[in-house]
């Protein structure tokens, strides 16, 4: 086995220009029929198990008429809403994961924002399955926490202090002006036409001398020592979701483009700080809390790789069954100890002036 590279933090303060982008052109459903048929992956890494996730309750689905896509459930094309991920169990998993992950990359913390020891009322816009709240109102019980989402697919026995409604994001929002000490905002990339307003409607529901905090990804990998053929499944994972992102007129491009930063800056918050942290995808790192975020990033994606694409190969025009043979081929290269692959991810932060 080729030595691997060593890694010492998953923090930096900036991508560095070095690093070999795997954005190239989506090569069409018929190349990976065409391909042949993955083997048994000798190189796989025998740390991952079979059980990548543990299961989490849900509401009643009564509360929205959700759409199906090749089998899956989906958000309803119900106004202006709009998420990417299925909202099924298998993906809600998945996510749970994520959750997980995050909180290794923050040393256990839920937000890196300087918003005190007490805060009173706090805001998750596109809480998901709800677990960043629910951990953040656990740790607050003396804090009114909100969390909103567009599918309800919440846990039903959550902590006192806390409330989940159905909202979406991209209208005027119904809270009141200068209500909140915090509005946490996290994996909104693909779902978000305009981050200006998004930004403008959480500047406004801000106290003054509150914080939003934003933390998002990019769907692009990359590699540092030329592990990764351009023309791999998992090279393609990126321009999959950036073509789709346009197709939506929704940008998966967001940390690329620092559109958090922009967007924050332009709602009039002040004080913008910003973390980059680069994740690596499966146990190839030395660095022994590189190689555990590693493998829960790697986790989360084979738990439900299904469920993070089939919505955009489906717009793209992609059957099922083209889509499961991609499939195959991402989950031998995710596997692989050979390719030394990464993404990056973005913390964004900004303070409402005192004086707003």
């Amino acid at each position: 086995m080729a030595e691997q590279p060593t890694a010492t933090t998953a923090e930096v303060a900036a991508p560095p220009p070095t690093s070999q982008s795997t954005q190239v052109p989506v090569l069409p459903p018929e190349h990976w029929q065409a391909e042949p048929e993955p083997e048994e992956n000798d190189d796989a890494d025998s740390a991952l198990g079979d059980d990548a996730a543990s299961s989490t309750a849900s509401l009643s689905s009564s509360i929205l008429q959700y759409r199906t896509i090749h089998g899956r459930t989906y958000h309803s094309e119900i106004g202006n809403a709009h998420y990417w991920g299925s909202n099924d169990q298998g993906h809600n998993e998945s996510l749970d994961i994520l959750h997980h992950m995050f909180s290794l990359v923050l040393d256990g913390k839920l937000f890196i924002a300087p918003i005190g020891d007490n805060p009173r009322k706090v805001l998750d816009i596109g809480t998901g399955t709800g677990i960043w709240a629910i951990d953040f109102a656990d740790e607050h019980p003396g804090c009114e926490v909100i969390g909103t989402d567009i599918s309800a697919i919440q846990p039903g026995w959550v902590p006192p202090n806390l409330k989940f409604e159905i909202e979406d994001a991209t209208q005027e929002w119904t809270f009141r002006d200068n209500d909140f000490d915090f509005v946490h905002i996290r994996y909104l990339m693909g779902c978000i036409p305009d981050w200006v307003e998004l930004f403008k409607q959480a500047y406004r529901c801000t106290k003054p001398g509150g914080w939003l905090q934003s933390y998002e990804a990019s769907a692009s990998v990359h590699t540092d020592d030329d592990t990764l053929p351009s023309t791999s499944a998992i090279a393609q994972w990126g321009p999959l979701f950036t073509e789709g992102g346009i197709k939506s007129g929704r940008s998966f491009t967001v940390v690329e483009d620092g559109l958090q930063n922009k967007a924050m800056q332009e709602a009039g918050f002040v004080d913008i700080q910003e973390k980059w942290i680069k994740i690596p995808s499966g146990g190839w790192p030395k660095d022994p809390k590189l190689k555990e975020i590693g493998r829960y990033s790697q986790a989360a994606l084979l738990s439900d790789p299904e469920g993070f694409i089939l919505f955009f190969t489906f717009i793209l025009g992609w059957s099922r069954e083209q889509v499961h043979v991609y499939l195959a081929h991402l989950r031998r290269d995710l596997t692989s100890l050979k390719h030394h692959v990464y993404y990056w991810q973005k913390i964004v932060w900004g303070r409402k002036p005192e004086t707003a």
